[in-house]
Protein backbone atom coordinates (compact mmCIF):
# COMPACT_ATOMS: atom_id res chain seq x y z
CA UNK A 1 0.00 0.00 0.00
CA UNK A 2 1.34 3.43 -0.96
CA UNK A 3 2.19 5.92 1.74
CA UNK A 4 0.47 9.31 1.85
CA UNK A 5 3.42 11.06 0.22
CA UNK A 6 3.76 8.37 -2.45
CA UNK A 7 0.08 8.91 -3.26
CA UNK A 8 0.68 12.65 -3.59
CA UNK A 9 3.71 12.13 -5.83
CA UNK A 10 2.01 10.06 -8.54
CA UNK A 11 -0.96 12.41 -8.50
CA UNK A 12 1.24 15.47 -9.04
CA UNK A 13 0.27 16.85 -5.63
CA UNK A 14 3.74 16.78 -4.07
CA UNK A 15 6.27 19.60 -4.18
CA UNK A 16 8.43 19.40 -1.06
CA UNK A 17 8.47 18.17 2.54
CA UNK A 18 10.45 18.57 5.73
CA UNK A 19 12.95 15.73 6.14
CA UNK A 20 11.50 12.56 7.71
CA UNK A 21 7.89 13.68 7.22
CA UNK A 22 7.05 10.44 5.39
CA UNK A 23 8.46 8.37 8.29
CA UNK A 24 6.58 10.50 10.81
CA UNK A 25 3.30 9.83 8.98
CA UNK A 26 4.04 6.11 8.63
CA UNK A 27 4.71 5.58 12.34
CA UNK A 28 1.24 6.45 13.66
CA UNK A 29 -2.01 8.30 13.08
CA UNK A 30 -1.15 11.99 12.94
CA UNK A 31 -2.99 15.32 13.01
CA UNK A 32 -2.34 17.81 10.22
CA UNK A 33 -3.85 21.10 9.11
CA UNK A 34 -4.35 23.48 6.23
CA UNK A 35 -5.44 27.09 6.66
CA UNK A 36 -8.07 28.84 4.54
CA UNK A 37 -8.20 32.62 4.77
CA UNK A 38 -11.70 34.01 4.12
CA UNK A 39 -10.60 36.59 1.54
CA UNK A 40 -13.65 35.92 -0.68
CA UNK A 41 -17.20 34.59 -0.14
CA UNK A 42 -16.18 31.36 -1.86
CA UNK A 43 -13.25 29.06 -2.31
CA UNK A 44 -11.95 28.87 -5.86
CA UNK A 45 -10.75 25.80 -7.70
CA UNK A 46 -7.19 26.73 -6.72
CA UNK A 47 -8.27 26.30 -3.08
CA UNK A 48 -9.90 23.03 -4.07
CA UNK A 49 -6.39 21.56 -4.49
CA UNK A 50 -5.81 22.13 -0.76
CA UNK A 51 -9.22 20.71 0.17
CA UNK A 52 -8.38 17.60 -1.84
CA UNK A 53 -5.00 17.42 -0.11
CA UNK A 54 -6.79 17.37 3.27
CA UNK A 55 -9.15 14.66 2.05
CA UNK A 56 -6.26 12.46 0.91
CA UNK A 57 -4.71 13.03 4.35
CA UNK A 58 -7.99 11.90 5.93
CA UNK A 59 -8.30 8.92 3.58
CA UNK A 60 -4.79 7.85 4.64
CA UNK A 61 -6.07 7.44 8.20
CA UNK A 62 -4.87 10.73 9.66
CA UNK A 63 -6.97 13.43 11.29
CA UNK A 64 -7.23 16.71 9.39
CA UNK A 65 -7.87 20.20 10.72
CA UNK A 66 -9.40 22.83 8.45
CA UNK A 67 -8.33 26.12 9.98
CA UNK A 68 -10.40 29.15 9.00
CA UNK A 69 -8.32 32.32 9.17
CA UNK A 70 -10.82 34.60 10.88
CA UNK A 71 -7.86 36.60 12.22
CA UNK A 72 -5.27 36.16 9.47
CA UNK A 73 -7.94 36.99 6.87
CA UNK A 74 -7.99 40.48 8.38
CA UNK A 75 -4.26 40.86 7.72
CA UNK A 76 -3.57 39.28 4.33
CA UNK A 77 -0.84 36.82 3.39
CA UNK A 78 1.94 38.47 1.32
CA UNK A 79 2.98 35.09 -0.13
CA UNK A 80 2.85 35.19 -3.92
CA UNK A 81 1.61 38.80 -3.90
CA UNK A 82 3.45 41.78 -5.39
CA UNK A 83 1.17 44.37 -3.77
CA UNK A 84 -0.61 44.92 -0.46
CA UNK A 85 -4.00 43.25 -0.13
CA UNK A 86 -7.04 45.44 0.39
CA UNK A 87 -8.30 45.01 3.93
CA UNK A 88 -11.87 43.77 4.30
CA UNK A 89 -14.48 44.73 6.88
CA UNK A 90 -15.20 42.47 9.86
CA UNK A 91 -18.74 41.97 8.55
CA UNK A 92 -17.49 40.84 5.14
CA UNK A 93 -15.01 38.43 6.69
CA UNK A 94 -17.72 36.92 8.92
CA UNK A 95 -19.95 36.47 5.86
CA UNK A 96 -17.09 34.83 3.96
CA UNK A 97 -16.39 32.46 6.87
CA UNK A 98 -20.00 31.18 6.90
CA UNK A 99 -19.89 30.50 3.17
CA UNK A 100 -16.51 28.74 3.30
CA UNK A 101 -17.53 26.56 6.25
CA UNK A 102 -20.55 25.29 4.34
CA UNK A 103 -18.38 24.52 1.31
CA UNK A 104 -15.83 22.54 3.32
CA UNK A 105 -18.66 20.40 4.65
CA UNK A 106 -19.30 19.11 1.13
CA UNK A 107 -15.84 17.63 0.68
CA UNK A 108 -14.57 16.53 4.08
CA UNK A 109 -15.88 13.92 6.51
CA UNK A 110 -16.91 15.50 9.81
CA UNK A 111 -18.37 12.32 11.35
CA UNK A 112 -16.10 9.32 10.64
CA UNK A 113 -13.36 7.65 12.71
CA UNK A 114 -10.95 10.50 12.02
CA UNK A 115 -13.36 13.43 11.54
CA UNK A 116 -12.22 16.83 10.34
CA UNK A 117 -11.72 19.36 13.11
CA UNK A 118 -12.93 22.81 12.11
CA UNK A 119 -11.07 25.63 13.90
CA UNK A 120 -10.87 29.42 13.60
CA UNK A 121 -7.73 31.30 14.59
CA UNK A 122 -9.82 34.31 15.62
CA UNK A 123 -10.68 32.26 18.72
CA UNK A 124 -7.17 32.64 20.17
CA UNK A 125 -6.29 36.06 18.78
CA UNK A 126 -9.49 37.92 19.72
CA UNK A 127 -8.58 37.93 23.42
CA UNK A 128 -4.88 38.64 22.92
CA UNK A 129 -3.69 42.24 23.31
CA UNK A 130 -0.99 43.75 21.11
CA UNK A 131 1.49 43.84 24.01
CA UNK A 132 0.85 40.17 24.80
CA UNK A 133 1.42 39.28 21.15
CA UNK A 134 4.66 41.25 20.91
CA UNK A 135 5.99 39.79 24.18
CA UNK A 136 4.87 36.19 23.71
CA UNK A 137 5.11 35.76 19.95
CA UNK A 138 7.17 38.63 18.55
CA UNK A 139 10.17 37.69 20.70
CA UNK A 140 10.33 34.18 19.26
CA UNK A 141 11.88 35.15 15.91
CA UNK A 142 14.36 37.75 14.74
CA UNK A 143 13.69 40.29 11.99
CA UNK A 144 16.66 38.75 10.13
CA UNK A 145 14.96 35.33 10.15
CA UNK A 146 11.64 36.73 8.98
CA UNK A 147 13.19 38.96 6.28
CA UNK A 148 14.94 35.97 4.71
CA UNK A 149 11.60 34.34 3.78
CA UNK A 150 10.79 34.58 0.07
CA UNK A 151 7.34 36.04 0.76
CA UNK A 152 9.01 38.99 2.52
CA UNK A 153 12.32 39.20 0.64
CA UNK A 154 10.58 39.69 -2.71
CA UNK A 155 8.67 42.65 -1.30
CA UNK A 156 11.44 44.51 0.52
CA UNK A 157 12.40 46.62 -2.51
CA UNK A 158 8.85 47.55 -3.51
CA UNK A 159 7.64 47.88 0.07
CA UNK A 160 5.76 45.77 2.59
CA UNK A 161 3.73 47.04 5.55
CA UNK A 162 4.38 45.84 9.09
CA UNK A 163 0.87 44.35 8.91
CA UNK A 164 1.76 41.90 6.14
CA UNK A 165 5.31 41.47 7.46
CA UNK A 166 3.79 40.10 10.68
CA UNK A 167 1.61 37.55 8.84
CA UNK A 168 4.17 34.75 9.11
CA UNK A 169 4.27 35.23 12.89
CA UNK A 170 0.51 34.75 13.04
CA UNK A 171 0.52 31.64 10.86
CA UNK A 172 3.53 30.25 12.69
CA UNK A 173 1.81 30.79 16.03
CA UNK A 174 -1.32 29.07 14.65
CA UNK A 175 0.75 25.92 14.14
CA UNK A 176 2.01 26.19 17.73
CA UNK A 177 -1.54 26.59 19.13
CA UNK A 178 -2.85 23.62 17.11
CA UNK A 179 0.16 21.59 18.22
CA UNK A 180 -0.66 22.31 21.86
CA UNK A 181 -4.42 21.90 21.56
CA UNK A 182 -4.75 18.93 19.18
CA UNK A 183 -1.21 17.51 19.03
CA UNK A 184 -1.11 18.70 15.41
CA UNK A 185 2.35 17.90 14.04
CA UNK A 186 1.99 18.45 10.29
CA UNK A 187 1.08 21.52 8.25
CA UNK A 188 0.15 21.19 4.59
CA UNK A 189 -0.21 23.88 1.96
CA UNK A 190 0.79 25.19 -1.44
CA UNK A 191 4.45 25.67 -2.30
CA UNK A 192 4.09 29.42 -1.70
CA UNK A 193 3.42 28.59 1.98
CA UNK A 194 6.83 26.99 2.60
CA UNK A 195 8.16 30.03 4.45
CA UNK A 196 5.11 30.28 6.70
CA UNK A 197 5.19 26.54 7.39
CA UNK A 198 8.86 26.53 8.39
CA UNK A 199 8.22 29.56 10.61
CA UNK A 200 5.61 27.54 12.50
CA UNK A 201 7.98 24.59 12.81
CA UNK A 202 10.66 26.92 14.22
CA UNK A 203 8.27 28.45 16.76
CA UNK A 204 7.19 24.99 17.98
CA UNK A 205 10.82 23.92 18.30
CA UNK A 206 11.76 27.04 20.28
CA UNK A 207 8.75 26.99 22.61
CA UNK A 208 8.34 23.27 23.34
CA UNK A 209 11.31 21.52 21.75
CA UNK A 210 8.94 19.29 19.75
CA UNK A 211 9.50 18.17 16.17
CA UNK A 212 6.96 19.33 13.59
CA UNK A 213 6.68 18.68 9.86
CA UNK A 214 5.38 20.16 6.65
CA UNK A 215 4.34 19.12 3.15
CA UNK A 216 3.69 21.40 0.19
CA UNK A 217 1.90 20.83 -3.09
CA UNK A 218 2.82 22.57 -6.35
CA UNK A 219 0.84 25.60 -7.44
CA UNK A 220 -1.23 24.19 -10.28
CA UNK A 221 -0.83 25.94 -13.62
CA UNK A 222 -2.08 25.16 -17.09
CA UNK A 223 0.14 23.64 -19.75
CA UNK A 224 0.42 27.04 -21.48
CA UNK A 225 1.77 28.56 -18.27
CA UNK A 226 -1.34 30.60 -17.50
CA UNK A 227 -2.72 30.74 -13.97
CA UNK A 228 -4.95 27.84 -13.03
CA UNK A 229 -8.48 28.71 -11.97
CA UNK A 230 -8.70 31.71 -14.29
CA UNK A 231 -10.96 31.93 -17.32
CA UNK A 232 -11.68 34.84 -19.64
CA UNK A 233 -14.32 35.92 -17.11
CA UNK A 234 -12.07 35.62 -14.04
CA UNK A 235 -11.79 33.13 -11.19
CA UNK A 236 -13.69 29.84 -11.20
CA UNK A 237 -15.44 29.64 -7.84
CA UNK A 238 -17.16 26.78 -6.01
CA UNK A 239 -20.16 28.96 -5.16
CA UNK A 240 -22.94 28.68 -7.76
CA UNK A 241 -23.80 32.38 -7.42
CA UNK A 242 -20.25 33.37 -8.39
CA UNK A 243 -19.64 30.70 -11.04
CA UNK A 244 -22.70 28.91 -12.40
CA UNK A 245 -22.65 25.08 -12.44
CA UNK A 246 -22.81 25.27 -16.26
CA UNK A 247 -19.76 27.58 -16.48
CA UNK A 248 -17.98 25.34 -13.94
CA UNK A 249 -18.76 22.26 -16.06
CA UNK A 250 -17.57 24.01 -19.23
CA UNK A 251 -14.26 25.00 -17.62
CA UNK A 252 -13.25 21.35 -17.23
CA UNK A 253 -14.78 20.32 -20.55
CA UNK A 254 -12.68 22.87 -22.41
CA UNK A 255 -9.28 22.14 -20.88
CA UNK A 256 -6.46 20.95 -23.13
CA UNK A 257 -5.47 17.30 -23.48
CA UNK A 258 -2.23 17.88 -21.57
CA UNK A 259 -4.05 19.63 -18.74
CA UNK A 260 -6.72 16.90 -18.66
CA UNK A 261 -4.02 14.23 -18.17
CA UNK A 262 -2.73 16.14 -15.13
CA UNK A 263 -6.07 17.27 -13.72
CA UNK A 264 -7.60 13.75 -13.75
CA UNK A 265 -4.93 12.76 -11.20
CA UNK A 266 -5.12 15.93 -9.11
CA UNK A 267 -8.86 16.58 -8.92
CA UNK A 268 -10.49 13.15 -8.94
CA UNK A 269 -10.24 10.33 -6.43
CA UNK A 270 -10.09 7.59 -9.05
CA UNK A 271 -7.40 4.98 -8.42
CA UNK A 272 -4.04 4.93 -10.21
CA UNK A 273 -4.77 1.85 -12.34
CA UNK A 274 -8.10 3.23 -13.51
CA UNK A 275 -6.60 6.62 -14.36
CA UNK A 276 -3.80 5.01 -16.38
CA UNK A 277 -6.40 3.05 -18.38
CA UNK A 278 -8.47 6.18 -18.99
CA UNK A 279 -5.43 8.11 -20.20
CA UNK A 280 -4.57 5.25 -22.58
CA UNK A 281 -8.15 5.21 -23.91
CA UNK A 282 -8.02 8.97 -24.36
CA UNK A 283 -4.80 8.72 -26.38
CA UNK A 284 -6.46 6.27 -28.78
CA UNK A 285 -9.22 8.75 -29.64
CA UNK A 286 -8.37 12.27 -28.36
CA UNK A 287 -11.18 13.81 -30.42
CA UNK A 288 -13.73 12.13 -28.13
CA UNK A 289 -12.29 14.14 -25.18
CA UNK A 290 -12.83 11.27 -22.75
CA UNK A 291 -10.73 12.78 -19.95
CA UNK A 292 -12.38 16.19 -20.25
CA UNK A 293 -15.84 14.65 -20.03
CA UNK A 294 -14.89 12.62 -16.95
CA UNK A 295 -13.35 15.66 -15.28
CA UNK A 296 -16.40 17.80 -15.99
CA UNK A 297 -18.77 15.13 -14.66
CA UNK A 298 -16.75 14.15 -11.57
CA UNK A 299 -16.04 17.73 -10.47
CA UNK A 300 -19.52 19.13 -11.17
CA UNK A 301 -21.02 16.25 -9.21
CA UNK A 302 -18.56 16.72 -6.33
CA UNK A 303 -18.93 20.50 -6.08
CA UNK A 304 -22.59 20.89 -7.07
CA UNK A 305 -25.19 18.12 -7.56
CA UNK A 306 -26.56 15.48 -9.92
CA UNK A 307 -29.30 17.90 -10.95
CA UNK A 308 -26.73 20.56 -11.82
CA UNK A 309 -24.67 18.03 -13.76
CA UNK A 310 -27.74 16.90 -15.73
CA UNK A 311 -28.58 20.51 -16.58
CA UNK A 312 -25.00 21.28 -17.60
CA UNK A 313 -24.95 18.27 -19.93
CA UNK A 314 -28.31 19.29 -21.35
CA UNK A 315 -26.98 22.81 -21.89
CA UNK A 316 -23.97 21.44 -23.77
CA UNK A 317 -26.29 19.36 -25.92
CA UNK A 318 -28.38 22.45 -26.65
CA UNK A 319 -25.39 24.54 -27.65
CA UNK A 320 -23.11 22.02 -29.29
CA UNK A 321 -24.93 18.72 -29.73
CA UNK A 322 -27.90 17.30 -31.59
CA UNK A 323 -30.62 18.75 -29.39
CA UNK A 324 -34.32 18.73 -30.24
CA UNK A 325 -37.27 20.63 -28.83
CA UNK A 326 -37.69 17.84 -26.28
CA UNK A 327 -34.21 18.63 -24.94
CA UNK A 328 -35.50 21.98 -23.73
CA UNK A 329 -38.38 20.52 -21.75
CA UNK A 330 -37.81 21.13 -18.07
CA UNK A 331 -35.29 23.92 -18.72
CA UNK A 332 -36.63 27.10 -17.12
CA UNK A 333 -36.20 30.53 -18.65
CA UNK A 334 -33.73 31.41 -15.87
CA UNK A 335 -31.67 28.31 -16.63
CA UNK A 336 -31.82 29.13 -20.32
CA UNK A 337 -30.47 32.60 -19.55
CA UNK A 338 -27.59 30.89 -17.77
CA UNK A 339 -26.94 28.54 -20.68
CA UNK A 340 -27.26 31.22 -23.36
CA UNK A 341 -25.48 34.03 -21.51
CA UNK A 342 -25.68 37.29 -23.40
CA UNK A 343 -28.08 35.93 -26.02
CA UNK A 344 -30.43 38.65 -27.43
CA UNK A 345 -34.04 38.39 -26.24
CA UNK A 346 -37.15 39.45 -28.14
CA UNK A 347 -40.79 39.58 -27.08
CA UNK A 348 -43.89 38.77 -29.08
CA UNK A 349 -47.53 39.08 -28.10
CA UNK A 350 -49.05 35.76 -27.07
CA UNK A 351 -52.27 36.78 -28.85
CA UNK A 352 -50.34 36.94 -32.14
CA UNK A 353 -49.01 33.42 -31.63
CA UNK A 354 -52.47 32.15 -30.77
CA UNK A 355 -53.59 33.25 -34.22
CA UNK A 356 -50.37 32.11 -35.91
CA UNK A 357 -47.71 34.41 -37.43
CA UNK A 358 -46.24 33.80 -40.91
CA UNK A 359 -42.54 32.91 -40.65
CA UNK A 360 -41.24 36.06 -42.34
CA UNK A 361 -43.42 38.34 -40.20
CA UNK A 362 -42.35 36.48 -37.07
CA UNK A 363 -38.60 36.82 -37.80
CA UNK A 364 -38.64 40.38 -39.16
CA UNK A 365 -41.67 42.59 -38.50
CA UNK A 366 -42.76 41.10 -35.15
CA UNK A 367 -39.39 40.44 -33.47
CA UNK A 368 -36.73 42.15 -35.56
CA UNK A 369 -34.36 39.19 -35.38
CA UNK A 370 -33.71 39.60 -39.10
CA UNK A 371 -33.56 43.00 -40.79
CA UNK A 372 -35.19 41.90 -44.03
CA UNK A 373 -36.97 39.07 -45.81
CA UNK A 374 -33.89 38.73 -48.01
CA UNK A 375 -31.74 37.85 -45.01
CA UNK A 376 -34.28 35.23 -43.97
CA UNK A 377 -34.30 33.64 -47.45
CA UNK A 378 -30.50 33.49 -47.48
CA UNK A 379 -30.49 31.80 -44.05
CA UNK A 380 -33.06 29.22 -45.21
CA UNK A 381 -31.18 28.60 -48.46
CA UNK A 382 -27.93 28.11 -46.52
CA UNK A 383 -29.57 25.65 -44.10
CA UNK A 384 -28.69 28.06 -41.28
CA UNK A 385 -32.14 28.81 -39.86
CA UNK A 386 -33.39 26.69 -36.97
CA UNK A 387 -36.26 27.07 -34.53
CA UNK A 388 -36.02 24.98 -31.37
CA UNK A 389 -33.08 23.10 -33.01
CA UNK A 390 -35.25 22.05 -36.00
CA UNK A 391 -34.01 23.23 -39.38
CA UNK A 392 -36.48 25.43 -41.26
CA UNK A 393 -36.77 24.86 -45.02
CA UNK A 394 -40.41 25.75 -45.70
CA UNK A 395 -40.91 29.50 -46.13
CA UNK A 396 -44.70 29.17 -45.89
CA UNK A 397 -45.02 27.94 -42.30
CA UNK A 398 -46.60 29.95 -39.51
CA UNK A 399 -45.32 30.15 -35.94
CA UNK A 400 -47.95 29.56 -33.26
CA UNK A 401 -48.15 28.54 -29.58
CA UNK A 402 -47.31 24.93 -30.42
CA UNK A 403 -43.71 26.08 -30.91
CA UNK A 404 -43.45 27.43 -27.36
CA UNK A 405 -41.19 25.57 -24.93
CA UNK A 406 -42.69 25.31 -21.45
CA UNK A 407 -45.48 27.51 -22.87
CA UNK A 408 -43.11 30.46 -22.51
CA UNK A 409 -40.31 30.80 -25.05
CA UNK A 410 -38.72 29.47 -28.21
CA UNK A 411 -35.19 29.46 -29.59
CA UNK A 412 -34.22 30.85 -32.98
CA UNK A 413 -30.79 29.98 -34.38
CA UNK A 414 -28.98 31.45 -37.37
CA UNK A 415 -25.90 29.37 -38.06
CA UNK A 416 -23.91 27.53 -35.39
CA UNK A 417 -23.38 30.33 -32.89
CA UNK A 418 -26.10 32.95 -33.29
CA UNK A 419 -28.94 32.27 -30.86
CA UNK A 420 -32.02 34.34 -30.05
CA UNK A 421 -34.67 33.84 -27.36
CA UNK A 422 -38.23 34.84 -28.19
CA UNK A 423 -40.65 35.16 -25.26
CA UNK A 424 -44.42 35.15 -25.42
CA UNK A 425 -45.80 38.07 -23.41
Amino acid sequence: METFIEELKWRGLYFDAIENTDKHLSDAKRVGYIGFDPTAPSLGIGNLVQVILLRHFQNAGHQPIALIGGATGMIGDPSGKSDERKLQSTEQIEFNIKKIKSQLGKFLDFKGQNPVILANNYDWYSGMGVLDFLRDVGKLLTVNYMSAKDSVKSRLETGISFTEFSYQLLQGYDFHVLNNKFNCSVQLGGSDQWGNITTGIEIIRRVSGKEAYGITSPLVTKADGSKFGKSEKGNIYLDREMTSPYAFYQFWLNCSDEDARNFIKIFTFREKEEIEKLIAQHEEAPHKRLLQNILAEDLTLMVHSQEDLDLAKKASEILFGKATKATFEGVSEEQLDEILTGVPKFDIARTDLEQGVPLFDFLAAKTGIFASNGEIRRAIKGNALQINKERIQDEQISIDTSYLINDRYLIVQNGKKKYFIVRAV
